[in-house]
């Protein structure tokens, strides 16, 4: 396998699942592990007296990922269940998000890093508002692949009819998104067809599995590789005798590539220098990219101090203080206009103002409600944000890690929302129509 971090990254697809209510989140997850041999027999033993004592008639999968005994009494998800599995081709991480529309805060949650999500049709119903509001949220949040696997074909007789309908479904309300990749699976996560291995009663079906799309799909080019961007993390400086003039900036690379001997500018002071050595845990490194953890040294001396950005002199981030944002609220405290908060941006931290509430978005319509500051639990609104310090950004379009932040309460620190950044511009834009996913 590849020691090289652009396929390192590759080797790790982190996915998100979502649906309605009872369209089979958990029972699909729980038949990805079980069928991938990813399940431990103690586990197994675990569900298999948990079904026995609910009375139910198949293997009851879903209890793999309700990890919390109160939703297994209630039959629903009402958090974001992490599991981890791997294949020969892959690593993956999962995120079963909640189906109810109370809990829009926990799919931002999970889908926030997520290569691709998966979303869940049932067959008997076809699209649905949850379908397009959970799709609607992935287009949000920039994520690239999009699986929709119409679940439950055994209750519709394995009909190829029914799934060419549902496909047209999507498509026609999928027009109005920008998702790049969007593919259609049949499935039935109950009895296991399609999800991973092929279906015998769906032989007009000649796609892959389940699986099969997840250990292949491509996401080499999801990364932003192109604009150097490097927060600063810490200043290392060990101050022993053996290193006595070392002074090293640590952080994660948000985006680009660096190597040994470029020319780089340091903000907020705007002065130059040049890269005089990285290393990563394993030693030096002769070039570092997006999403690695380094340590970075410069030939010159230049105050860089956490919350500081390292970037191309040709090719820097925008520096603002007036912030153009869409931002899911996740506190039953409802965003205050005018408000005052911290907002915390890649390593930076700094006080900020609640300028304008410019529209709220009907979760149901996904239209503008133009005129309605109230946000709270679990909207998706628009807002300005004033802050107190310039920050280092671009659109989230164009960067997931530099064009995110989250709000945060400046008494208590409890996360109040997150964000991510569509313009720096204080421009209104049209207050009507559907969200066009471009400029939001």
């Amino acid at each position: 396998m590849s020691t090289d971090p652009r396929y390192l990254a590759m080797d790790l697809l982190r996915f998100t699942t979502a649906g309605s209510v009872d369209d089979g989140k958990s029972t699909l997850i729980g038949r990805l592990l079980y069928d991938s041999k990813a399940i431990f027999e103690d586990q197994l033993e675990a569900i298999e007296r948990a079904t026995e004592q609910r009375g139910e008639d198949h293997l009851n999968l879903s209890l793999l990922t309700d990890g919390l005994r109160a939703e297994r009494e209630q039959g629903i998800t009402i958090d974001v269940a992490y599991r981890y599995f791997a294949t020969p081709r892959r690593k993956f991480i999962i995120a079963d998000t909640p189906g109810h529309i109370q809990y829009t805060r926990n799919m931002v949650t999970g889908a926030s890093t997520a290569n691709l999500a998966i979303v869940l049709v049932d067959a008997r119903k076809g699209v649905v508002e949850q379908t397009c509001r959970h799709s609607f949220i992935a287009a949000l949040l920039r994520i690239q692949h999009l699986v929709v696997a119409v679940n439950k074909m055994d209750l519709v007789d394995w009909s190829e009819d029914r799934f060419n309908e549902i496909v047209r479904q999507y498509k026609d309300f999928a027009s109005r998104l920008e998702i790049p990749d969007i593919r259609f699976i049949p499935i039935s996560a109950l009895h296991g067809d399609n999800v991973v291995d092929g279906s015998a009663n769906m032989p007009w079906y000649r796609g892959g599995s389940l699986l099969y799309t997840l250990e292949t799909v491509y996401i080499g080019s999801d990364l932003n590789h192109v604009d150097a961007r490097f927060p600063v993390q810490t200043v290392i400086r060990p101050n022993r005798d053996e290193h006595h003039d070392f002074r090293g900036f640590a952080g994660r690379i948000a985006g680009g590539v660096f190597k040994p001997g470029d020319e780089v500018l340091a903000l907020p002071s705007g002065r130059t220098s040049r890269i005089k050595s990285l290393s990563g845990p394993s030693g030096p490194l002769t070039e570092a990219f997006a999403p690695m953890s380094i340590v970075m040294t410069l030939e010159d001396e230049i105050d860089i101090s956490r919350g500081d950005q390292i970037a191309r002199p040709n090719n820097a981030p925008q520096q603002t203080q007036d912030i153009e944002a869409m931002v899911c609220w996740f506190s039953d405290k409802r965003l205050q206009p005018g408000g005052r908060y911290l907002v915390r941006h890649t390593t930076r931290e700094a006080k900020c103002a609640v300028k304008t509430v410019r529209y709220k978005v009907d979760i149901n319509t996904l239209h503008r409600v133009p005129g309605d500051s109230d946000i709270g639990m679990n909207d998706i609104g628009r807002v300005h944000l004033r802050t107190a310090v310039p920050l280092f950004c671009d659109t989230y379009a164009r960067n997931r890690a530099t064009g995110s932040f989250i709000l945060v309460d400046e008494f208590s620190h409890a996360t109040l929302a997150a964000g991510m950044i569509v313009g720096t511009s204080a421009a209104e834009r049209p207050e009507s129509g559907l969200l066009e996913m471009g400029g939001l």
